[in-house]
């Protein structure tokens, strides 16, 4: 059901040396990293965790990723977000930045973190 998570720390190259070890003992290993970003696979569901920078100081947003069976699910998402006042980030949409099937629509829950609803099969 999650599909990835992305959390803002101050500095990745320390937090991925705090993160890589703990969780390398529940078999996750690095899947992608950078300097600036690091990607950890939760195994064979292609679930994963983010190291990302801080985008502020202070309260830092939060980024929650769940996986939808269809894309339909994504616009049903996106349908009662919008029912329920919700602030809209990206309506649901192709994202190919992220890979050619990857659609997902971004919303703002009541605290102001980033949720997202997203599908990673191609539309049928």
């Amino acid at each position: 059901m999650i599909d990835h998570v992305n959390v803002q720390v101050s500095d990745v190259a320390t937090s991925r040396r705090f993160y890589e070890p703990l969780l390398m003992t529940l078999g996750v290993s690095v899947a992608a990293g950078e300097d600036t970003w690091v990607g950890f696979l939760f195994g064979g569901d292609g679930g994963s965790f983010w190291l990302i920078p801080a985008e502020r100081s202070g309260d830092r947003e939060l980024h929650v990723a769940f996986r939808a069976p269809s894309r339909a699910h994504v616009r049903d998402f996106h349908a009662a977000a919008v029912a329920n006042g919700a602030e809209i980030l990206y309506p649901p949409q192709l994202f190919p930045e992220y890979h050619e099937h990857y659609f997902a629509t971004f919303v703002r829950d009541p605290d102001g973190h980033n949720i997202e609803a997203v599908c990673h099969i191609a539309e049928t």
